[in-house]
């Protein structure tokens, strides 16, 4: 057995597994906060542990890529996981600098359970549809690399 690739493999797996996680709890919140000041409410405090959750899970899925990958050439599965990372790190920059900001904002002024206004929902609607196609195609790529 190769230690580089067990370990390259533990954390790919356990980036994907932390960060998946992470994402379809902060996504079936965000979900259900569409239309309930009580679930906006939730997905506000949520978002505080699932934030740096799903930053842990991208940072040891892209370290254990790397190692996974490291004797591969940088084409097919190597190349489109990387192309995933990158447009997930992109979303979590929006999603962390922009919607969080203001989602915190909000529960400063005590309008934690007022619902967001509707452009901003739209934005985060397709946040949430790039996280989960991301997160997921990464995951269905990796299954396929390992059986192929």
């Amino acid at each position: 057995m190769d230690i580089m690739n067990f370990i390259g493999l533990f954390l790919l797996l356990s980036g994907c597994i932390i960060g998946l996680g992470a994402v379809t709890v902060i996504d079936i919140h965000g979900f259900l906060g569409r239309k309930s000041e009580y679930w906006t409410e939730a997905t506000i405090r949520t978002h505080k542990v699932t934030k740096p959750l799903i930053w842990v899970g991208m940072v040891l899925a892209v370290i254990g890529g790397m190692i996974w990958y490291r004797h591969e050439p940088f084409v097919g599965v190597p190349v489109i996981h990387a192309i995933i990372a990158a447009i997930l790190m992109l979303n979590g920059i929006f999603l962390s600098f922009q919607v969080s900001p203001f989602l915190l904002q909000q529960e400063k002024e005590g309008k934690a359970g007022s619902l967001l206004p509707k452009a901003l929902q739209r934005k985060i609607v397709v946040s949430l549809i790039i996280s989960d196609l991301g997160w997921w195609g990464g995951v269905l790529l990796l299954v396929y690399y390992l059986v192929k």
